[in-house]
């Protein structure tokens, strides 16, 4: 259900891993339970991220999340897409609806996060 190549954050992230850039968006599950997405506040590109602090905000017709980095590090990378067309979280989170890219400088820091399997159990258990 959840692709397997990527790791999974409590508060319904999932990063890529390419050498030392990890790419971030939010989940299926995050999607559905935010419904119609309508707007993205995104961090702008140079801007540095600590693992677990907040760096973008989602806001759909039912919710408003703070986004939380899984890694520390520099954002390389930001979709701007998501300015004009927030709905791309909507249709493709694992594709088109990707968030931003940072570096990776602490090498462990992916170790904590869940793969796919366990997400997919903390998501079973989150909606009880």
């Amino acid at each position: 259900m959840y692709p397997k190549e990527l790791k999974y954050t409590k508060t319904h992230e999932w990063t890529r891993k390419e050498e030392k850039v990890v790419t971030v968006g939010i989940t299926s599950f995050a999607v559905e339970e935010l419904s119609d997405i309508v707007y993205v506040e995104l961090p702008s590109e140079g801007d540095r991220v600590e693992k677990g602090s907040n760096f973008g905000v989602v806001e759909s017709v039912k919710a408003v999340v703070e986004l939380y980095s899984p890694v520390s590090g520099e954002i390389v990378g930001v979709n701007q897409k998501l300015q004009d067309e927030p709905g791309l979280l909507n249709k493709d989170p694992y594709g088109e609806g990707w968030i931003i890219k940072a570096t990776l400088e602490k090498e462990g820091e992916l170790d904590d996060l869940m793969a796919a399997e366990e997400y997919e159990k903390f998501v079973e258990e989150e909606r009880g």
